[in-house]
């Protein structure tokens, strides 16, 4: 009794007993695995999900950049105090849109646009629109006049728009766009360079998302109710295009 407890209890495996081995036949019910083989199959079929899933998701993010939101940075200081160099920003492409004579939205006073720069369409600027199609755009002393009545422009400081440039009544021809910096002292815009055709506007400024401090969207201006309706004419034909710079 002793000496068959011991061979019970050695687990060596010489001495070890063996109560019987599992067969298919035993139940039809017994599924027999391999567990090494099983486990390296799951581990690729694990994988291949894993490195399909990662495609898709880049994927959707390329599609959703070349045609809804593209990033783009500001560089230089011709819009500060509303954005400042090195800032990042997230454009809307899809916001002015227009399928044949079927427009989602349309350009407005105070959007702050990216375009193509008229004058060398391999850079593109932001600016904030001013003058619609059909309007005159003036400058007195500094300040803007549209059809004649002040425009108030609240979101612009004295530090930046020391100036006090008059310019004759402009107007503005139709599918154009007069288009400002912020800081009036120091932007390279409409003023200088002319007129920004509309099928040059590629997307709309909505969101900062970098730096820290400056997280949030982008505010719409509203002017006075005095400001006169542009004189709007029937459209045509348009076309869009990619973002970087500030000048």
């Amino acid at each position: 009794m002793r000496q068959r407890c011991l061979i019970m209890f050695d687990f060596g495996k010489k001495n070890q007993i063996i109560f019987g081995s599992v067969h298919p036949s035993d139940d039809s019910q017994i599924e027999v695995h391999h567990l090494a083989k099983e486990s390296r199959k799951g581990l690729w079929s694990e994988g291949f999900k894993l490195i399909r899933d990662i495609f898709l998701i880049l994927l959707v993010f390329v599609l959703f950049g070349v045609f809804f939101i593209q990033p783009v940075v500001v560089e230089g200081t011709s819009m500060v105090p509303e954005l400042h160099d090195g800032e990042r920003l997230l454009v809307n492409k899809l916001v002015y849109y227009k399928i044949q004579s079927v427009s989602w939205g349309h350009i407005e006073r105070g959007d702050i646009v990216v375009f193509w720069y008229p004058n060398n369409p391999d850079k593109s600027f932001v600016k904030r629109v001013i003058g619609l199609p059909g309007e005159t755009v003036e400058f007195r002393s500094g300040r803007v006049y549209i059809n004649g009545v002040q425009l108030d422009e609240d979101y612009l400081d004295t530090e930046h728009n020391s100036g006090m440039l008059s310019m004759p009544a402009r107007r503005v021809e139709e599918h154009h766009y007069f288009v400002l910096g912020d800081n009036r002292d120091n932007s390279l815009d409409s003023r200088s360079w002319g007129l920004v055709p509309e099928k040059y506007i590629y997307g709309k400024a909505f969101f900062r998302y970098w730096r820290p401090g400056n997280v949030g969207f982008l505010g719409h201006e509203q002017y006075a109710d005095n400001v006169p309706k542009p004189i709007m004419t029937p459209s045509a034909d348009d076309d869009d295009v990619r973002p970087d710079d500030d000048r």
